[in-house]
């Protein structure tokens, strides 16, 4: 990792693209699985998936954006829109506001274009289930795990083959940083570790903790019912762990956080990932037509020594 990258606070001021991350927070970190280096930036017209299989193949992780105007369905798409949304179809209808629509069918279209890219099925082959919390996964696709986010004109989609995932994005210009605001998002700890950083500092440090616990709380399952108070997470020049209330450590090396500051579209943006390890390792080949389960090829070499 280049020790040399700027800070959020220089991004902000400049608007161009860097990385937030600290060292020990990416490749270097405390993580023996470290997430891919950045957000790969997408389109729907002729989107080429090679990098985002590339980030599969060497991390297990991958994280892809692109931006509304893009990826919104085109006006009297039925069809389309039908088979973006299959069963969530319902959902998207009893939405009110037409940008918040737009936005829910967008983030579908983005996330099942790049699901089918890593699995090697057409996006119309997908669909989406919810599990009791309300968590996404892909029905009948158990070899990656996935998670959206979206906000104004961005949308965010990260895939894992390692276990379980979540992401965020915020605009990094988002007011957050008031004390009514403040006491219902940070621990004790980190309260005292934001009042430590220079005033105009604390606005983005807070949209960095506030990803960072949204992509933390979708990857266990929770969203917003996990009391953000509950949990925290360090300064961004620290290792990037969960932390207790009081600022001890609460998760090991199982998980793999990382912040970006990422430009897109004139705009500045916070996004944050979130990975659990399950400890078996990356699959290598995600694409339904040429992988094997790992524990069904051993089953059948087992099989094999035993007849001959």
């Amino acid at each position: 990792m280049n020790l040399a990258t700027p800070s959020c606070a220089a991004v902000r001021e400049s608007g161009a693209a860097a990385d937030c991350a600290r060292p020990g927070t990416g490749p270097a970190g405390p993580s023996a699985h470290p997430l891919p280096n950045e957000p790969i930036a997408v389109t729907s017209d002729g989107a080429d998936w090679s990098l985002l299989r590339a980030d599969l193949r060497r991390h297990g992780t991958a994280l892809v954006h692109g931006g509304l105007a893009d990826w919104r369905l085109p006006p009297g798409e039925e069809s389309l829109l039908r088979e973006v949304l299959g069963r969530d179809l319902p959902r998207y209808l009893s939405l009110d506001d037409g940008e918040l629509r737009a936005r829910y069918a967008a983030s579908r279209r983005l996330l099942k274009g790049a699901a089918a890219a890593a699995l090697g099925v057409s996006s119309a082959d997908l669909e989406l289930m919810y599990g009791p919390t309300g968590r996404p996964s892909l029905r009948g696709f158990d070899q990656i795990d996935i998670s959206l986010s979206h906000t104004g004109d961005r949308l965010l989609v990260g895939l894992t083959t390692r276990g379980l995932i979540g992401v965020d994005v915020e605009p990094a210009a988002r007011q957050l940083y008031r004390e009514s605001l403040k006491r219902r998002i940070c621990t004790p700890q980190e309260s005292r570790d934001l009042e430590r950083l220079p005033q105009e500092d604390r606005n983005v440090g807070l949209v960095r903790l506030w990803t960072l616990k949204e992509a933390y709380s979708k990857a266990i399952g929770q969203g917003m019912a996990f009391r953000f108070t509950e949990f925290g997470f360090g300064p961004e020049t620290m290792p990037v762990r969960v932390h207790r209330p009081d600022g001890s450590a609460g998760t090991g090396a199982q998980w793999s956080f990382r912040t970006y500051a990422v430009a897109a579209g004139g705009a500045a943006f916070v996004m944050s990932a979130a990975v659990h390890d399950t400890g078996l390792g990356r699959t290598l080949d995600t694409d339904v037509a040429t992988m094997l389960d790992a524990e069904t090829v051993t089953a059948i070499t087992g099989a094999l020594a035993a007849v001959g």
